[in-house]
């Protein structure tokens, strides 16, 4: 078996303690991640995934499906929460696609259907206009701006 193939369990189960250190540690210190809602690079990564270990109390996440040579890997994970902003409750399904730098993760691209999320997590707006660039571009700015003011927060 390949290292790899053990990083990626151990990231996930990191995710399930909300051992956001453990997650980070995965990653290189140059990481790319990528998903419907985030484009972040470097020491970001590990943020992004603070801000969620900390404000996820509800979240319940189990993952399967996972492969990894030297090169790349993949996973299928699953997520179930609350959507804080409002209380409406989210299965999101997630397809992960990593490559590897230096025994660490390099690249981590997670799929899922921006549509469906947007359904589940903003009722009725995200079912009219999930499927468009309309709703996307401001949800990923309200993210952007809440991972820097949680970022940028006093310690």
């Amino acid at each position: 078996m390949h290292p790899h193939q053990d990083l990626l369990p151990r990231f996930y189960q990191a995710f399930q303690r909300r051992d956001h250190a453990a997650m980070a540690a995965c990653y290189h210190p140059e990481a790319t991640f990528k998903d419907a809602i985030f484009q972040l690079q470097g020491a970001e990564v590990g943020q992004m995934w603070r801000m969620l270990c900390e404000r996820g109390g509800d979240l319940r996440l189990t993952y399967n499906d996972v492969s990894a040579d030297e090169r790349q890997g993949q996973a299928t994970w699953d997520a179930r929460y609350m959507f804080s902003q409002t209380g409406r409750p989210v299965h999101n399904h997630i397809q992960a696609r990593f490559t590897f730098q230096d025994g660490l993760i390099g690249t981590h691209h997670d799929e899922f259907s921006f549509w469906r999320w947007s359904r589940q997590a903003l009722g009725m707006p995200g079912w009219l206009l999930g499927w468009s660039g309309i709703l996307r571009r401001p949800v990923q700015a309200k993210a952007r701006r809440g991972l820097a003011q949680f970022m940028n927060r006093p310690k």
